[in-house]
């Protein structure tokens, strides 16, 4: 597997994630919701894949919800960035990246694909994500 790693501009919130898959045939979607829109958001997820987020100080991570409050965004609250997104806890917590928080972001250079989820109820939104998202390991948030 290899390992692009990441993170927010100030270094607070570190990622690192791990895929067999090539940057350049990655799927890239562009959610179209206003909050990933007002980010430029361009997401990814390996469902065999796995994300590490780091967090330095606690203090400095903003966890936001909005919608059908099914996932937990993650921003740096000292310079601004959004790095992940998290749905579900423990074990079965579930992540996507966001291509942009990764070092090497350019090797994924698949043309964005526009999404909308606006018509999923809360059941098929986790649904979807237990399936489509990644694994993800957590350290220093709690």
């Amino acid at each position: 597997m290899a390992v692009h790693s990441g993170g927010c501009h100030c270094g607070n919130i570190r990622l690192s994630f791990s895929t067999a898959l090539d940057p350049t045939s990655l799927e890239i979607r562009a959610c179209q919701c206003s909050f990933c829109t007002r980010h430029g958001s361009r997401a990814a997820a390996d469902p065999n894949g796995h994300l590490t987020i780091s967090v330095e100080d606690k203090a400095r991570l903003q966890i936001y919800r909005f919608g059908l409050r099914t996932a937990d965004y993650l921003l740096c609250r000292e310079c601004g960035v959004y790095v992940a997104a998290i749905a579900g806890d423990g074990d079965g917590a579930r992540a996507i990246v966001i291509v942009n928080a990764l070092d090497d972001r350019e090797q994924f250079s698949r043309e964005p694909i526009p999404v909308r989820y606006d018509a999923e109820s809360r059941e098929q939104r986790l649904a979807r994500r237990r399936t489509a998202w990644m694994p993800v390991e957590i350290r220093g948030m709690t």
